[in-house]
């Protein structure tokens, strides 16, 4: 690998050349003023990420319930919004801050805008719904209103409320002896109007249960053949609060039930947690989890046809801003679609495939042996994600392996990797796992997964104060003879076998020994205390990454300016870091040509002429999500590529545990480059590209040139023709 240049007088005599008028200097980086010109805002950049889901739902080419399942993805995307950043936004309207974000907007301008986009989001989430619907209905997936159903799919229903749904029913009164009840984070809700013998109205609130299926399945009609049982092509659902409010009258007997209205709650769910004054910060992270449900309301979703004095109930009751409630077409709550995923019509979703293996592993038993042989790439979901397990549980068993060192931060509830560390324990390793307890809404996961492995007999720590560990990296102590040799999975990508099947990521298997130094001080200043500064081959957040990526912008920008063509490619979930920007705009000024493959938000704005002219943002939404993180440079033709787990946001740069690691067998290096960059930077299925006036555009092929899907290339690149996981 090439060395590391460090900055020197003729350097910054270089870069002075490339900053933009009125420019400062801060860190050896060149800001520009914060010129709102020159960014997006990063709020609505989030919810045009959104947007484009939305538009998968909305492609008339993606099967029926693929499409459906984007559309629960779009809500619970804007759930997300809600709960972390409008209610960061309206805590600081409520402060009193008037700070402008980078693109020149208060606080309040910004709620504004985020307000008016995220309400424009849900009503064309809601015409697509209305869309969709008759093709699912033609497809035999048939939605229906209460009102619809006939009197034999009724009398099944009613059955069903009064053995089921009645008993776990709760209806709570709004009276001087009684107080507006809370409303959990989430919930779906009716507020209805009952009125007494005496004719006094009262109010009362009535939790739908979510432990009940929201879409709930129906016998089929009497006249159809199949009213003897469901045929596989045939599904009838109703929604569950309208069964709900038919039988209203049972719930408060000899009252009149005058109406009754949906309504849907969110909260804010951000933890302020006190870590410097917090003994156990396993205790902490379980009462913010609880404390979560009392958030303050940041946004209700209600129906057009509520009343206004019902509306006032509500919005006087929970301290709501008349602002944050959101008057739709029904239904609330979207994310609950995701149930029709689940029915058993593969006819109607994407086809199935059988992952690959890497050539490397398929005629070779011992895991151990093919990573000593060369490093190995895994791309997944194109590439299994069981060599990651086996690697795992291997280690567990082998009488050779000594230690096993993990990092994990999201794992999902049935987790075999957790499974195979409590394995290591049983056969008696020495196990050290890092739990990430802040991994936002997995705390409760994590949590118990912590308490599982201590109970065991592994040493799991939780983190570091004030920073949270989001580095994805498993380390393997084996004795070999006389000496000890460190195997590692380092990774994009979480220790999760289910998400594994759905994100695109990246992992490397490889003993290197450096690397493995390396490893082994990340797992000490994770566990112990260490206040290492200078690392081998990784670059660490938030000691030295920040740092070494901007040498290597600064040498491409070096490269370029004597001459050679500088070339930056990286691929990333965010790019909003405000120090990053500037020195990629520095570097498309000298000429260095950028092509970022960016998901989500985006605030570097591209085709500024004289500023970023020579940048391309380009993003894509397809049948998996894009979660791999790449940073790539020509460097004069010594490609160089490093794989890891950060984006390119502050949070990521100065506040997290964060590892990039580079790519360094050369067979490995053109694979990263030209079978993943270069395919994505190629699509014209699901590609858009950020335009200079921040809005997103499909990338089309020339005249007379196929589509080009780069997530379907990969997956038929990486197909297997037989169980054993061969690819053609």
């Amino acid at each position: 690998m090439a060395r590391m240049q460090t900055g020197t007088t003729k350097r910054e005599k270089r870069m002075a050349k490339a900053r933009l008028p009125g420019q400062a200097k801060d860190n050896g980086v060149a800001i520009p003023g914060y010129d709102p010109k020159l960014f997006f805002n990063r709020e609505l950049s989030l919810i045009d990420f959104s947007r484009r889901v939305l538009e998968e739902a909305q492609e008339e080419g993606n099967p029926l319930l693929e499409r459906a399942k984007f559309l629960s993805i779009v809500a619970s995307n804007l759930a997300e919004v809600f709960m972390v950043r409008v209610s960061g936004l309206k805590q600081q309207v409520e402060a009193g801050v008037v700070e402008l974000s980078e693109d020149g907007l208060t606080p309040a301008e910004q709620l504004t805008l985020v307000r008016q986009a995220a309400l424009k989001l849900m009503e064309d989430s809601r015409v697509c719904l209305r869309a969709l619907l008759p093709q699912l209905d033609s497809a035999g997936i048939h939605i229906l209103d209460y009102d619809e159903l006939d009197d034999y799919q009724r009398a099944g229903v009613d059955e069903f409320y009064e053995q089921v749904i009645f008993p776990v029913l709760t209806p709570l009164a709004l009276d001087p002896g009684r107080p507006f009840p809370h409303i959990s984070n989430m919930s779906l809700n009716l507020a209805v109007m009952i009125r007494d013998q005496s004719g006094l109205e009262r109010f009362a609130r009535l939790k739908v249960p979510d432990t009940l299926p929201r879409l709930l399945p129906v016998r089929p009609p009497k006249s159809s053949p199949s009213s003897d049982g469901v045929l596989p092509t045939k599904h009838y659902f109703v929604w569950l609060e309208q069964v709900i409010a038919a039988d209203l009258a049972s719930l408060f007997p000899g009252m009149e039930v005058m109406e009754a209205h949906p309504f849907r709650v969110t909260r804010d769910a951000e933890m302020e947690i006190q870590e410097l004054e917090a003994e156990d910060l396993l205790e902490t992270i379980e009462r913010g989890i609880r404390q979560r449900r009392f958030g303050s309301v940041v946004r209700v979703t209600v129906t057009k046809d509520l009343p206004d004095y019902i509306r006032e109930i509500l919005s006087e009751n929970m301290d709501v801003d008349p602002a944050d409630i959101y008057t739709l077409v029904p239904p609330l709550g979207m994310s609950d679609l995701r149930v029709l995923y689940g029915i058993d019509r593969h006819d109607l979703k994407d086809p199935p495939f059988l992952p690959g293996l890497p050539p490397d592993l398929q005629d070779e038993p011992d895991i151990f042996a093919a990573i000593r042989r060369r490093d190995i790439l895994l791309h997944h979901p194109y590439d299994s994600f069981s060599p990651v397990i086996d690697f795992l549980r291997t280690a567990a068993r082998d009488p050779n392996v000594l230690a096993i060192k993990q990092t994990l931060y999201r794992v999902g509830r049935n987790a075999p990797v957790v499974q195979a560390l409590l394995d290591a324990v049983s056969c008696g390793k020495q196990v050290a796992v890092l739990v990430e307890l802040k991994a936002r809404f997995d705390e409760e996961s994590n949590i118990e997964w912590a308490r599982a492995l201590e109970r065991e007999g592994v040493h799991v720590v939780y983190g570091l104060l004030g920073l949270k560990t989001h580095s994805k990296i498993a380390l393997v102590v084996r004795k070999e003879g006389d000496r000890l040799r460190r195997y590692m999975h380092l990774s994009t990508g979480n220790y999760n076998a289910v998400t594994a099947t759905l994100y695109t990521d990246l992992g490397l298997l490889t003993c290197d020994d450096d690397m493995g130094a390396d490893a082994s001080d990340i797992f000490n200043y994770l566990t112990g205390y260490s206040a290492k500064k200078d690392y081998r081959k990784f670059l660490v957040a938030p000691v030295n990454m920040r740092s070494r990526l901007t040498s290597l912008i600064e040498r491409e920008m070096e490269r370029q300016q004597s001459g050679d063509e500088g070339h930056i490619i990286f691929k990333v979930n965010s790019l909003v870091d405000k120090q990053m920007i500037p020195l990629l705009y520095r570097a498309s000024q000298v000429g260095v040509k950028i092509d970022l493959l960016v998901r989500g938000m985006c605030t570097l704005r591209p085709g500024i002429p004289g500023v970023s002219d020579n940048i391309r943002v380009i993003s894509i939404v397809g049948r998996f999500l894009e979660h791999s993180r790449i940073y790539y440079f020509r460097n004069g033709g010594q490609d160089e590529v490093y794989l890891g787990s950060a984006d390119l946001r502050t949070r990521n740069l100065d506040r997290r545990v964060e590892i990039l690691f580079p790519v360094e067998d050369e067979r490995l290096v053109r694979q990263v480059r030209d079978e993943i960059l270069a395919t994505y930077l190629a699509d014209t299925a699901k590609a858009r590209i950020l335009l200079p006036d921040g809005r997103y555009e499909r990338v089309m092929p020339p005249a007379g040139v196929p589509v080009f899907n780069a997530q379907e290339w990969l997956l038929k690149t990486h197909a297997v023709t037989s169980q054993d996981g061969r690819r053609h």
